[in-house]
């Protein structure tokens, strides 16, 4: 199998209904229900078609209400809420089954010049020198269960190289911080909806099983029930996810069945271009 940044492109790619309404289709990556990363994405792309191409959106608020279910299409629909002077909004809503499962606020934002400043990148190892985590995946596929070992060692649109030589399969206890270096296994073409959607896309994965890391648990431990409740992005600056981002994530908190998490994205050279955050689920079963 196999799963290209082309066929991501084409993932998030909607199909127009009618006025401000779009319809997008699924991909399984293994989660039993639709990925997170991609409603995030697929409502950017519906809300960014009824915005002016010079409004690209600065930042994005979304809450998952319901589980996605594969076997559907998405239908997103689209509020125009105001379009001022300097700014744009919109709210989506992503219906399935006549219900809503998630919902977005965004706002767009015309360019214009200002103050600036960041913080600075963490000194880590080039992804030259990291190991591609699909390698690792790869190299362990007799410990997945076979119904999902060909979706997890399948090529994939995007190359995470996680620094520190981490093994996704480790349950030993670990400092809530992580970087990942990350990028498109192929070429985008300039629209910086898709650089956009494609970071949103990648923002969702690994972000809150940060927050497992202390308690020596993963996103598969069989007494966990992890799912995304809310997601935030910041776009600060334009950026490229066809070239090398390091993507530095932290968790400062887990408490009442909840994680924190969040997030910055850096290029190569050191720009912080965007920002992200999130809760999530972290429940412990008690139902095995």
């Amino acid at each position: 199998m196999s799963f290209s940044a082309a066929d991501l492109i084409a993932l998030l790619d909607l199909e127009p209904l009618e006025h401000n309404i779009y319809r997008g289709q699924n991909r399984d990556i293994g989660t039993r229900r639709i990925y997170g990363g991609q409603v995030l994405a697929q409502a950017l792309v519906a809300a960014q078609r009824t915005v002016d191409e010079d409004r690209p959106v600065h930042s994005m608020h979304g809450y998952f209400i319901l589980a996605g279910d594969l076997s559907v299409p998405v239908v997103y629909f689209v509020d125009r809420l105001r379009d001022g002077g300097s700014f744009t909004t919109r709210r989506v809503t992503a219906i399935q089954h006549g219900r809503a499962i998630f919902n977005l606020a965004a706002s767009f934002h015309r360019h214009e010049e200002g103050l600036s400043h960041q913080l600075e990148m963490p000194d880590v190892p080039p992804p030259e020198e990291v190991r591609p985590e699909l390698d690792v995946i790869r190299a362990r596929a007799d410990e997945i269960p076979e119904r999902l070992r060909p979706i997890l060692t399948q090529d994939r649109p995007l190359d995470f190289r996680p620094v520190g030589d981490e093994d996704p399969f480790d349950t030993s206890v670990r400092e809530a911080r992580r970087a990942i270096w990350v990028k498109t296994t192929g070429p985008l073409d300039d629209d910086p909806l898709h650089h956009q959607a494609v970071l949103a896309y990648a923002s969702d994965y690994g972000l809150i099983v940060t927050a497992l890391r202390p308690h020596g648990r993963t996103v598969r431990s069989p007494d966990m029930m992890v799912a995304s409740l809310d997601h935030s992005i910041w776009f600060h600056r334009p950026f490229r996810v066809d070239e090398w981002l390091l993507y530095v994530v932290d968790a400062p908190v887990s408490s009442g069945g909840r994680g924190f998490a969040r997030g910055t994205y850096f290029t190569r050279e050191g720009e912080l271009v965007a920002s992200v955050a999130q809760e999530g689920l972290v429940r412990v079963r008690d139902d095995r």
